[in-house]
């Protein structure tokens, strides 16, 4: 019988059913950015030699996630384009939800999702796994291509410094010719930050363009911004 997931529950039950994995492993997800509790989990899979496939569907794959998957043997990532399905399945257990596979999401959205056990509803579990395979086939590989991909950022911040400089809200908004405070509507209106009584909260879409959330003591709380980036 499948059984509804909130968010604590569904991080429970991925951790779980990744734990469990003995033949095969699937996470489909658009976003990937995992946390370290996760990649412990994986590393462990890939010391078993379990068959892991990775599919993502946003090209915009950080540095230190590129090395890390390059690392495993067993792991398999490829590129879905258009992707927006998030499940995650092994030999016995499906999870389809909307939680990406990125640690933002698992710690500040709310989410939803359902378990799908094979002994109880084989078919919808069938239907799942065919659709993911499905998904695997129109899916580019690209574990040789990410190799590729590292060495070229590499130089980027070696030869481009400026294009990872960050500016906080206030000289963002002097950049675009905005007040501060026009400038955090717009951002708001934009996605990128999401109010919260009468303060702000960074997004998922904010933190994939590279939006920060800073605190120190001499300046407070803070966003900080890429200076290339523009709506």
């Amino acid at each position: 019988m499948a059984k509804f997931l909130n968010t604590t529950a569904i991080n429970y039950h991925l951790e779980d059913l990744i734990k469990n994995a003995s033949e095969r492993l699937i996470l489909i997800s658009p976003f990937l950015k995992l946390n370290s509790r996760i990649k412990e989990l994986l590393e462990d899979k890939d010391r078993m030699k379990i068959d892991i496939r990775v599919v993502y569907g946003k090209s915009e794959l950080q540095p230190e996630e590129i090395a890390w998957l390059n690392s495993l043997s067993f792991v398999r990532t490829s590129f879905c384009q258009n992707l927006h399905a998030k499940c995650y399945l092994n030999e016995s257990t499906a999870i389809i939800t909307s939680l990406n596979l990125y640690e933002f999401s698992q710690v500040n959205n709310n989410e939803m999702g359902i378990l799908v056990n094979r002994s109880g509803d084989e078919d919808v579990y069938r239907d799942a796994y065919d659709e993911c395979q499905r998904i695997i086939r129109i899916s580019d590989e690209v574990r040789i291509s990410m190799q590729k991909v590292d060495k070229e950022v590499s130089a980027l911040d070696k030869s481009e410094p400026s294009k990872i400089e960050k500016l906080s809200t206030s000289k963002f908004a002097k950049l675009h010719k905005m007040k501060t405070q026009e400038m955090l509507e717009k951002l708001a209106l934009e996605g990128y930050l999401r109010k919260e009584g009468e303060s702000h909260k960074l997004t998922e879409k904010g933190v994939d363009i590279g939006g920060e959330f800073k605190k120190s003591s001499k300046f407070g709380e803070y966003f900080v911004w890429p200076s290339d980036f523009s709506f």
